[in-house]
């Protein structure tokens, strides 16, 4: 019969204690997370139990976790949830705060396998609700409320256009609650490291697929706006807007009235008003 401190002794026994920075992993982890993009190797590294927990959840493939040597109790509670043949590191205090972006660590952080999607994946899904097409979106905080809402009103999935902030970006995978495990996101195209939105228009113009502007101050009100039908909904950068071959492109504008008084709305708020309309006119 085994004792009640077997599972935790089973735990603490896979951690493999690693003392220097040039072990290959933790140098994937360092560049990950410095460039905010994927690593050599086609890894996301994140952060956080409950981050790491919501990875779990959604059935991603870790490739390795790290555990801060002060905080490796979470071994006992993280790993019976991940495969036997996954690498587990213990780090150093000092070297893992050095790895990762927070301020204040809450000592795991792991590799991960973000599941691939194309643009077909995606328009595949048009019955589910609006595509949401991100043209030189910035704010990470944004992305990431963004992406939540997309997966909580429904959305065919998100295209980050260019300039867009990665998605790999530890306050987006943040912010997105796990949202960015789970929704499609199309962040390359082909062999590109970008997304051409003036490609993307084109494709789903050629699928009869509604290309919709937001805007502040002029163009349909929200609530007086179809949004049942297949539609793709555009999202400029927060300062200056969609650009303006891409609002010469639209089928239609939408505006969220509100106040004079605010100038405009947040664009993680705008976005996620217009999911939760189209979600409303769909039921």
């Amino acid at each position: 019969m085994k004792g009640p401190s077997e599972p935790a002794l089973s735990a603490q026994n896979r951690l493999r204690r690693i003392a220097g920075r040039h072990n290959p992993l933790v140098k994937q982890l360092r560049q990950a997370f410095s460039r905010a993009e994927l690593s050599e190797t086609g890894d996301c590294a994140i952060e956080g139990l409950r981050i790491l927990e919501e990875a779990i959840r959604s059935g991603l493939r870790f490739s390795a976790v790290f555990f801060r040597e002060s905080a490796q109790d979470r071994s006992e509670r993280l790993l019976p949830q991940i495969g036997a043949q996954v690498e587990t590191l213990l780090l150093p205090d000092k070297l893992f705060d050095s790895l990762v972006p927070s301020e204040s660590p809450q000592g795991v952080a792991a590799l991960v396998r973000l599941k691939d999607f194309s643009l077909e994946d995606v328009t595949e899904r048009l019955q589910v609700g609006p595509i949401i097409v991100l043209a030189g979106l910035q704010d990470p905080g944004n992305l990431g409320t963004i992406l939540r809402s997309s997966e909580a009103f429904g959305s065919a999935g998100v295209v980050l256009g260019e300039g867009t902030v990665s998605p790999f970006n530890s306050k987006a995978v943040r912010a997105s609650a796990g949202s960015v495990f789970r929704l499609p996101i199309i962040h390359r195209h082909g062999k590109s490291t970008t997304v051409k939105l003036e490609e993307v228009s084109e494709k789903l113009r050629a699928l009869r697929v509604r290309l919709i502007a937001t805007s502040s101050h002029k163009g349909t009100p929200i609530d007086q706006a179809d949004l049942r039908s297949a539609a793709a909904i555009f999202f400029g950068n927060e300062g200056s807007g969609l650009p303006r071959d891409l609002m010469a492109n639209m089928d239609e504008v939408i505006a969220i009235p509100h106040t004079p008084q605010v100038e405009s709305l947040n664009a993680g708020v705008a976005a996620s008003i217009v999911l939760y309309e189209a979600a409303r006119q769909r039921k």
